[in-house]
């Protein structure tokens, strides 16, 4: 889930996490500031899955902040939490989404440490635009894919400024593992030590690419006979390409992506979890801005999976989708701070064993919400 901004007559859809246009500043003297920014989300899921049929209402805030040094140097901080509000009051739901901070030297580059998006959301992000249901062939803390821990990144604009449009990003991973002791942390939101690079140019005439690599190695307790996991290799890799097209109202994109050993699937209390040893994902997006506020939309998510076999226990399950949908809806802007959507998930997933044995649900979902965000 992303909130997103609109500028009537322009499809301009952006993360949240990565802007804040419409945020508060709240000091701004001696070449320090810090803006506010959030939301809150009234949420509601339609489904024939209990456990996905309900109030889902949420709320994120966070701040960003950044202090002039010198003629050169600026330092930043960005943090984003997010309370779930659909739960009695001893039983709140709050995490951290982002915590990092940073400094940047002019035409040389940002570089910045903490808990942000690996590197290769840098083309993942194309087609991460649904109001509800994006970003559903891959997870949170599965790697390098989306928001993670520890990583030390490394941004260049414009290529040092010699060349219009053109930026490249470097980032490394410190390992997130169990510490030697299974159940410190998830074994499937664990990782070794990781990198990747990334790499986006503007052609112009509204037209993008983007691409990204990343490796990771895998951690002792994920490749472990006692762990229960499926899937296997010492490495998890993923390569990433994407293109758009955001121009006259317009917003196309594609994203698709190869990965080994590194999809993830189903939870610890499921009957089969872990990782594909083979993967491939593939985004598709398009909406239309219309210049009274509604930007309806039309996306496909899917990432199949093959060679799911438990190599340490035994048991194979062929090729298998662990995502598969259709995805319709629109979003209604009264003005930039206020909006309404609708989104249907058409969920495409077969009634299979190995659905029923990751717990992967297989029901449509039909979300509605009214948005405010500052």
């Amino acid at each position: 889930m992303k909130a997103k901004k609109v500028s009537l007559g322009v499809c301009t859809l952006v993360l949240i996490a990565n802007t804040y246009a419409n945020a508060a500043e709240i000091y701004n003297k001696d070449g320090a500031k810090l803006d506010l920014y959030g939301l809150v989300d009234g949420l509601h899921y339609f489904s024939n899955d209990s456990s996905q049929d309900g109030d889902q209402t949420y709320i994120r805030f966070g701040f960003r902040g950044e202090t002039e040094v010198n003629d050169f140097l600026t330092g930043y901080g960005q943090w984003q939490g997010q309370l779930n509000a659909n739960t009695p009051e001893e039983g709140g739901d709050f995490y951290s989404r982002y915590a990092f901070a940073g400094v940047k030297i002019n035409s040389f580059g940002s570089f910045d440490y903490g808990r942000n998006t690996g590197i290769l959301y840098d083309a993942l992000a194309y087609t991460d635009m649904q109001p509800e249901f994006d970003s559903m062939t891959y997870n949170a803390d599965q790697f390098l894919f989306n928001r993670t821990n520890g990583v030390a990144t490394y941004r260049n604009t414009d290529f040092f400024g010699l060349v219009d449009g053109l930026s490249f990003a470097l980032q490394y991973q410190g390992k997130n593992d169990g510490g030697g002791e299974p159940g410190v942390r998830d074994v499937l939101t664990q990782n070794g030590d990781g990198y990747g690079m990334s790499i986006n140019y503007d052609i112009g005439y509204g037209v993008s690419i983007a691409g990204a690599f990343a490796s990771s190695d895998r951690t002792n307790e994920q490749n472990s006979r006692t762990s229960g996991i499926m899937g296997h290799g010492d490495h998890a890799d993923a390569y990433s390409a994407a293109l758009r097209y955001s121009a006259n109202d317009i917003y196309v994109a594609v994203m698709y992506t190869q990965a080994y050993n590194a999809s993830r699937f189903g939870s610890t209390s499921s009957r089969a979890f872990g990782y594909a040893n083979k993967s491939r994902l593939l985004e598709a997006y398009a909406s239309y801005t219309f210049d009274f506020g509604l930007v309806p939309f039309v996306a496909y998510n899917q990432t199949h999976a093959s060679d799911l076999d438990n190599s340490l226990g035994g048991g194979s399950y062929g090729s298998k989708d662990i995502v598969k949908f259709v995805d319709l809806g629109a979003t209604y802007y009264f003005n930039k701070n206020t909006s309404a959507y609708v989104d249907y998930k058409i969920n495409l997933i077969d009634d299979n064993a190995f659905a029923n044995d990751a717990d992967i649900s297989t029901d449509n979902i039909v979300a509605v919400g009214l948005q405010y965000q500052f």
